[in-house]
């Protein structure tokens, strides 16, 4: 007998409904959904109106702006922060080019960025990124609180929230030439503790690991929003939850890729660490405690990124 194919596709779930607040059915609805997708895939999509078709449209236009700035300019984001700053002209991976924004949640750390790239201001630029980054950390905010009250950890979660800060990387994945392969970006787990992804234009080309070993890819709609699990909340559950690797691959769509995503991170003196809730006979502690800069000073190392 033939053996049959899973086709993977990742969980939608919806954070538009009215009162989904905590305590209340949706929100418990919500929650369950997420994580149990989380536990499944390490990753969702979310139905997040929040998101407006006015913020994207805006962020998709800002970001076409600022990819068209001269190369020499964009190459100047840069960060003491490893991986946070411009990352492109890689010849292994030769359609992808993205730039950092740090504490992009933040009118001071999107006015920083926008001051350096446009030195007489872009107030446009500066309101659609802002508005999308408050957002999509909004949304991050809420399903971090439906891991931890999961996990009857919940008393942990304001101290977590005052903790973290948000990277925003923003991508152009260019089209590929007929000659060229189709690789957007290498395969890879994300750093952070979680992140949120955002297609700012309707050309697909994520694509996911599942546990099985098979990469499927994902479609995302204007109003939708990957929630996905990073390194280090992977540590901080015990392995309960696993970060995915995932890729870009551009496929028969014309024109650019422009995507963004948000990452959180600890602050730079803190610790990611298991609460001993999460830790008993079944579940026996997997991993030690260590800074979230210098996880990622290590990764930034070309020699250990094999590691991956």
């Amino acid at each position: 007998m033939g053996s049959l194919t899973v086709t993977h596709k990742l969980p939608v779930i919806d954070f538009t409904m009215e009162n989904l607040e905590p305590g209340t059915n949706s929100w418990s609805k919500a929650s369950k959904e997420a994580v149990c997708a989380l536990e499944e895939y390490g990753c969702f999509v979310a139905l997040y109106d929040k998101v407006s078709s006015k913020i994207h449209d805006d962020v998709f236009q800002a970001l076409e702006e600022l990819f068209d700035l001269p190369t020499q300019k964009k190459v100047q984001n840069k960060s003491s922060k490893p991986l946070y700053g411009y990352v492109g002209q890689i010849p292994f991976i030769p359609l992808y080019e993205s730039m950092g924004i740090d504490n992009a949640n933040t009118l001071e750390g999107i006015q920083n960025f926008t001051n350096f790239m446009w030195p007489n201001g872009n107030n446009d630029f500066s309101e659609a990124l802002l508005a999308y980054s408050k957002a999509a950390a909004e949304l991050e905010e809420m399903v971090v609180k439906m891991v931890f009250e999961s996990y009857g950890v919940e008393k942990y979660y304001e101290s977590h929230i005052k903790s973290v800060n948000y990277l925003a990387r923003v991508m152009k994945y260019r089209e590929a030439q007929v000659e060229e392969a189709k690789l957007g970006f290498v395969a890879h787990t994300d750093k952070s503790f979680m992140s949120t992804i955002h297609q700012t234009n309707q050309v697909n080309g994520l694509e996911i690991k599942g546990k099985d070993g098979q990469w499927f890819g994902v479609e995302l709609s204007p109003s939708s929003i990957v929630v996905m699990a990073g390194d280090a909340i992977m540590a901080w559950s015990n392995n309960r939850i696993k970060s995915p690797h995932h890729k870009v691959m551009m496929g028969e769509e014309k024109g650019a890729r422009y995507s963004i995503a948000q990452f959180s991170f600890m602050e730079d003196s803190l610790m990611v660490e298991t609460p001993k809730e999460l830790v008993d006979d079944d579940h026996p502690l997997l991993f030690n405690s260590f800074n979230h800069l210098d996880y990622l000073k290590f990764f930034s190392k070309e020699e250990n990124r094999r590691l991956e």
